[in-house]
C-alpha cells in the first residue's frame, strides 16, 4: 500500500509542473519582432530574379538579377547584387540593345535605375558598345546618362568623353563632352 500511495503523491506535483510549463511558454509577438526584427535587413530576397517591364501589352524591357534584394524604409528599393542584364525591346518585341553590370539600384518611387561596376551597353544591330562605370536608366522617359567617363566602340573606331546622353535603344547618343582624336559620328 505504501507504493500506491507515494505514486499519488508525486503524480500531483508533476502534472503541476507540466501543465506549468505547457502554458508558459506564449508566444508574445512584440517580444519576438523586438529580438528578430533588423531595420536594415531586406523585406524580400530573390535569387536568379526575372522580372519583364511592359507597357500597354509591349514588352519594354526585361531584367535579370542573380541576387535582388528589395528594402522598403526609407523608401522602396531594389539592390541588384552579383550581376545585372537588362534587355530593351523595339515595339516589334526584338532585343535592340542590353545593359549589363556587376551592381544596380532601382528606385520604384522614381523610376531611375543606377548601375554601376563594369557597365556595359549594346546595341545589337550597330554592333555598338559603350562601357562606363555607372549609369543612370530613366524608366519614365527611357533616357540613359552619365557624367562619368565613357568609351564607345564601333566598326573598329573607338571614341572618348566624359558623359554621354542616349535612348535605351542606343540608336543615337551625344557625348557630352568629347575628348581625343577619335571622334565618331551616327554614320560611322
Amino acid at each position: 500500500m505504501k507504493s500506491n500511495s507515494f505514486i499519488k503523491i508525486y503524480r500531483i506535483p508533476v502534472v503541476l509542473f507540466t501543465a506549468g510549463i505547457l502554458f508558459s511558454c506564449v508566444n508574445d509577438l512584440d517580444t519576438i519582432q523586438k529580438v528578430t526584427f533588423d531595420d536594415k535587413a531586406p523585406e524580400e530576397v530573390m535569387a536568379n530574379a526575372e522580372v519583364l517591364i511592359s507597357d500597354s501589352g509591349l514588352a519594354q524591357f526585361r531584367i535579370h538579377a542573380v541576387l535582388a534584394e528589395t528594402y522598403k524604409m526609407p523608401e522602396r528599393i531594389t539592390k541588384i547584387k552579383d550581376g545585372v542584364t537588362v534587355d530593351f525591346f523595339s515595339p516589334e518585341g526584338k532585343i535592340v540593345s542590353k545593359l549589363t553590370a556587376q551592381y544596380a539600384e532601382i528606385n520604384h518611387r522614381t523610376g531611375l535605375m543606377f548601375v554601376r561596376d563594369s557597365v556595359v551597353l549594346r546595341n545589337i544591330n550597330k554592333n555598338q558598345f559603350l562601357e562606363t562605370e555607372e549609369l543612370f536608366f530613366n524608366q519614365r522617359d527611357s533616357s540613359i546618362y552619365t557624367d562619368r567617363n565613357v568609351i564607345v566602340k564601333r566598326n573598329g573606331k573607338v571614341g572618348t568623353g566624359s558623359g554621354i546622353r542616349t535612348t535605351q535603344s542606343f540608336s543615337s547618343y551625344k557625348v557630352t563632352d568629347p575628348v581625343g582624336e577619335a571622334a565618331m559620328s551616327d554614320s560611322d
